[in-house]
């Protein structure tokens, strides 16, 4: 199953940064810069918030129905003339449910390090947030997955599965992220002094929050 990132780079990836670049009115390389930090975010807060039962069975309940995949179906409609409020509305609402508290500060760390300002970032978020879940949708119902405990290797797989230790904790640290503007010294400073690794997940998160 292909990564997250690696679908960022394929033709359908290529699709979805174009068109949220064009939908939030920012510039393209900055838009990929930000869902390649922000995907595996989301993915991780989700795979942490699946951990619980009660969690699993929101999100597969989410991915059953709302978000089964349909919305890759017409991706040319969505964003032409610019995504529908209510589209944002419902990534808002999943921004939300994901990562809670920590919304701000992940938002703030990610500005930080694509130069967009945090408002643009929210609005990149937001338009990208219904099209992750509608990819998770997609992935859920190709590999058949109907039980709640198969969520986990879903979303790890996605992830990557085999992120290093510093990646796990960068993505932990990020997650945690408080908003009082320390973590981004400490982010930073994580990554600078972590990964090496030129591929996967290592190489382009160092590499983007490594400048």
């Amino acid at each position: 199953m292909a990564g997250i990132l690696d679908l960022l780079n394929s033709d359908l990836g290529k699709q979805i940064v174009s068109g949220v670049a064009g939908s939030t009115g920012n510039d393209s390389n900055k838009t990929n810069s930000v869902l390649t930090m922000a995907l595996p975010v989301l993915m991780k807060a989700m795979e942490r918030n699946a951990s619980t039962p009660q969690g699993a069975e929101g999100l597969m309940g989410a991915l059953s129905n709302k978000h089964d995949g349909s919305i890759l179906d017409n991706l040319g409609s969505l964003f032409r003339g610019g995504v529908d409020e209510t589209v944002k509305q419902d990534g808002a609402g999943i921004l939300g449910h994901v990562l809670g508290s920590k919304q701000q500060g992940v938002e703030k760390v990610i500005s930080q390090k694509s130069g967009l300002d945090a408002g643009s970032v929210a609005n990149i978020l937001k338009v990208a947030a219904p099209i992750l879940m509608g990819i998770l949708g997609k992935q859920k119902r190709e590999q058949n997955v109907k039980d709640t405990s198969d969520l986990g290797s879903l979303l790890g797989g996605m992830l990557g599965g085999n992120e290093t230790k510093n990646e796990q904790s960068f993505l932990e640290k990020i997650l945690d992220a408080d908003g009082d503007g320390s973590v981004i010294d400490d982010v930073a400073g994580m990554v600078l002094g972590g990964s090496n690794k030129k591929g996967g997940l290592g190489g382009l998160l160092g590499g983007l929050f490594g400048k």
